[in-house]
């Protein structure tokens, strides 16, 4: 009997792609969904109430003002929906946070979980009537605070650091660990750690060759992880005026690859590199990611007996 897996990831927070993500297993009809990493937003959306009830914000270059529930209610939506959080607050508490760095980083990261914990409810909630398992792997760009979020569900489950029997013929292993990017993210690790972290797995599988590898950065050289040159104050290298391209993707990724070959691997991490590419015996895939359109980058994976039946690069 073949199984159905759908895959997606690097979502930043966006709701719209979030519930797309989760309304997947029934429109795909998959036995089973795996999110990649990444999956909060960067942002915070002051709405400042004043002592008369209304309030208002700035959002997509535009002055909002808030009058009624409904309209307090349709604004909030509106930014869950471009992947930032929206955050009531009085002019006094603005003022105080535009200024205070420290408490802004923990209300952002109070806010962050609460939101989290919000939509990953609403999806343990959903998929337990039909019965989809969920893993979510936190990604590089993901603070460890958000972790928490998954303890207690039976359906949603971070599957990080684990090895995880699909089905009776399949296995895999997770990680949304990094290599070291520019911006230092909470997840960036030498290139050595994230080996021994994913090798830490690999040798528990028992049939390496019908796993998956769940690894939220790319295989390094792989076409799956190319993107623009930085300079060191971050700015894309131009090359007789083009954006100078290259492969920013893990060494220690493509080592695991060639060595244990699985039957595939999944990536993310590098939004413009969509496609699949083969490793010896080992299928790749980055389904890439258009979270700030609210469109939803897939893959639809049929394995069968530690085969892949087919494959289907999906968008919506």
């Amino acid at each position: 009997m073949a199984m159905r897996l759908f895959y997606a990831t690097d979502i930043h927070g966006s709701e719209t792609c979030f519930l797309k993500f989760i309304n997947a297993a029934k429109f795909y009809k998959a036995d089973m969904l795996i999110m990649g990493g990444d999956i909060t937003g960067k942002m915070l959306v002051p709405i400042i109430k004043d002592s008369s009830g209304s309030a208002k914000t700035t959002f997509m270059d535009r002055d909002w003002k808030i009058k009624t529930d409904s309209e307090m209610e349709d604004i909030m939506k509106r930014i869950r929906r471009s992947g930032a959080y929206p955050y009531v607050c009085t002019q006094d508490e603005y003022e105080h946070l535009s200024v205070d760095f420290d408490e802004r980083a923990k209300v952002f990261a109070k806010v962050m979980v609460s939101e989290c914990r919000r939509i990953v409810d609403l999806a343990e909630e959903r998929l337990k009537q039909q019965g989809v398992r969920c893993y979510i792997t936190p990604g590089n760009d993901d603070e460890h605070c958000i972790d928490e979020v998954f303890n207690g569900h039976e359906w949603i489950i971070n599957p990080e650091g684990e090895v995880v029997d699909i089905d009776e013929h399949h296995q895999m292993i997770s990680t949304g660990y990094a290599n070291m990017t520019p911006w230092n993210c909470p997840r960036d690790i030498a290139e050595e750690d994230l080996f021994k972290k994913i090798e830490t797995m690999a040798v528990q599988l028992e049939k390496p060759e019908s796993a998956i590898f769940n690894l939220h950065c790319p295989p390094y050289a792989s076409q799956l992880d190319d993107a623009p040159e930085l300079d060191d104050n971050l700015t894309p290298v131009l090359i007789a005026g083009q954006l100078n391209i290259i492969p920013v993707g893990s060494t220690a990724v493509r080592e695991a690859i060639e060595q244990w070959q699985p039957m595939a691997a999944l990536h993310g991490h590098i939004h413009e590199s969509r496609g699949r590419t083969d490793i010896g015996k080992t299928a790749c895939f980055n389904p890439g990611s258009e979270y700030a359109t609210g469109y939803l980058r897939g893959l639809i994976l049929d394995l069968k007996k530690g085969k892949i039946k087919q494959y289907q690069l999906t968008s919506g």
